[in-house]
């Protein structure tokens, strides 16, 4: 662990006044958690500082991460709605089992009346299709599971 990003860390949740921040990367996620302990009655007559507060950090390993996948994930590039074909009475650009090329049209995205070719990033085999036609899309969303061909 990098002792100058863990002081980093806590700088920032002590400026923001956060009770608690946490950082993933690509392997290790870092939670930091500031816990302000009870105040005791003060029984002495000279001042007492207050409590500081006590801050516990976490790294944990990703080891519930899911081993790769041999295939390509494609995800949509933007919020919108999918459309599988060109038209309504169109067959659709791709189906399970499909060989695609490079550059290849996949499907469309439409956003704000704007319909976006989504092409295939790669030559492959589309092992599955993860959305439904004329489905809403998030950015980032896995749209397509495409095998990797030579």
């Amino acid at each position: 662990m990098d002792i100058k990003k863990l002081e980093k860390i806590v700088k920032l949740l002590k400026e923001q006044d956060l009770q608690e921040i946490e950082i993933e990367e690509k392997d290790s996620r870092i939670r930091v958690k500031r816990e302000v302990g009870p105040r005791l009655p003060q029984v002495v007559s000279a001042p007492q500082p207050p409590l500081a507060p006590e801050v516990v950090a976490v790294e944990e390993k990703k080891a519930d991460k899911k081993p790769e996948s041999p295939y390509k994930i494609i995800k949509s590039p933007m919020v919108g709605t999918l459309y599988r074909s060109p038209g309504p009475d169109a067959p659709a650009y791709v189906e399970e089992g499909t060989i695609v090329n490079k550059g290849q049209v996949l499907c469309i995205v439409e956003a704000m009346k704007l319909m976006n070719e989504i092409e295939a990033e790669m030559k492959g085999k589309i092992i599955s299709i993860l959305v439904e036609n004329g489905q809403p899309v998030e950015y980032g969303e896995p749209l397509f599971e495409i095998e990797p061909l030579k």
